[in-house]
């Protein structure tokens, strides 16, 4: 799984990507800080099944356990980008790769449109938003243009398997394509009143955007945190930073943190302010922006492979060591195969831990199951 961080430079994309991998990408207030991706991973939040069992995993941290995804954040978007501009072919090149976007936005209105630094509340942060849409739904417009080269009436089975064979090396699929024609009726390239609505549908489901307004401590951004998840990347990676330090103890996405070291009078003033952040907004909101993307928007659930289902162990002892990330909707026969490849094939049946009853491989996988597979020779 891929999940992109973009938008325009100067809204605390990097300085989010930072804090949900601790990495120390460059962060500036210079346009295109970022011009390479930054690649790194995060984790999304869960509760641990190892406690629905009255046993400790040793994986998780009180209770809560985090499964690794893959993120990227992107070079700055700018108007026009669909048509070249800054580093725009590049960067739709980029965000195409992943499952979903995460479009960071300067919810106090202190970046204007071309990404430069202006005083807070004097940009409207609503256009950021309707201006990224635009430049994502016309860069697929335009490749989907040169593959339609001729305005030629296609099939509806044509017209489809034509469009998912140019398309698919973008992560767009078959059913995305064919989801988003019948939502439409669209029945031709040519079909000019239906067209533009059926690339915004198909981006919607091949390429889903979640907003976070970011910079939600900042004063002026009290007006615009409905336009997406409020939270603050710049807080959330001070408390990592101080958490990896053993200056706090801090779980990411929590609302409260705990001060296990001495601090100074300016450490301490800091930290009640970014405390007082949190009983605001709930918790940062940097962790709830990753956690909805995924569970919420991609629909994904945790399951947990193991091999013995007494001891809820592998075959070498350890206590439900992985955590898998599936599409909801997903078998017993398609958790095999994620396991391996082998093992998928060889499948006899599964046994769901919770219950400890032999489900076939048509069962469907329910979020937070243990299950042990079992497969032949």
């Amino acid at each position: 799984m891929l999940i992109a961080i973009a938008g325009k430079t100067n809204t605390g994309k990097t300085t989010m990507f930072n804090a949900l991998t601790l990495n120390n990408a460059e962060v500036s207030n210079r346009t295109f800080t970022t011009i390479k991706p930054n690649v790194g991973v995060t984790h999304v939040r869960t509760e641990c099944a190892c406690r629905k069992f009255g046993i400790d995993c040793g994986k998780c941290k009180e209770g809560i356990r985090f499964v690794p995804i893959k993120i990227i954040d992107i070079a700055g978007l700018v108007p026009d980008a669909h048509l070249g501009k800054g580093l725009g072919n590049q960067f739709l090149s980029d965000i195409m790769e992943a499952q979903a976007i995460i479009h960071v936005v300067d919810a106090s209105g202190g970046t204007d449109i071309n990404g430069n630094s202006v005083l807070p509340g004097t940009h409207n942060t609503r256009e950021d938003v309707e201006f990224f849409v635009k430049e994502i739904n016309y860069w697929i417009l335009g490749i989907v243009k040169k593959i339609i080269k001729s305005r030629v009436e296609l099939k509806k089975e044509e017209f489809v398997q034509l469009l998912t064979k140019q398309l698919s090396g973008l992560g767009i699929h078959q059913e995305d394509v064919e989801y988003a024609v019948n939502k439409t009726a669209l029945k031709s390239a040519s079909d000019d009143n239906k067209f533009l609505e059926f690339i915004e549908i198909l981006r919607e489901k091949s390429k889903p955007i979640v907003v976070a307004a970011n910079k939600a401590d900042i004063k002026e951004a009290e007006k615009n945190l409905d336009i997406g998840i409020p939270c603050s990347a710049e807080v959330e990676y001070a408390l990592r930073k101080a958490s990896e330090k053993g200056v706090i103890n801090y779980i990411p996405g929590d609302s409260d943190f705990n001060i296990i070291a001495n601090v100074d009078e300016k450490q301490k003033n800091a930290l009640e302010f970014i405390r007082n952040l949190l009983k605001k907004l709930g918790s940062t909101g940097v962790q709830k922006v990753i956690d909805t993307t995924v569970f919420d928007v991609l629909n994904m659930i945790v399951v947990y492979p193991v091999e013995n289902e007494t001891k809820l162990t592998d075959k070498k002892g350890n206590v439900m060591p992985d955590a898998y990330l599936m599409k909801k909707g997903s078998t017993a026969l398609d958790l095999a195969y994620k396991v391996h490849e082998d093992i998928g094939k060889k499948f006899i049946a599964a046994v769901n831990c919770k219950s400890g009853k032999h489900v076939s491989a048509s069962y469907e996988l329910q979020n937070g199951d243990v299950i042990s597979i079992k497969a032949g020779r």
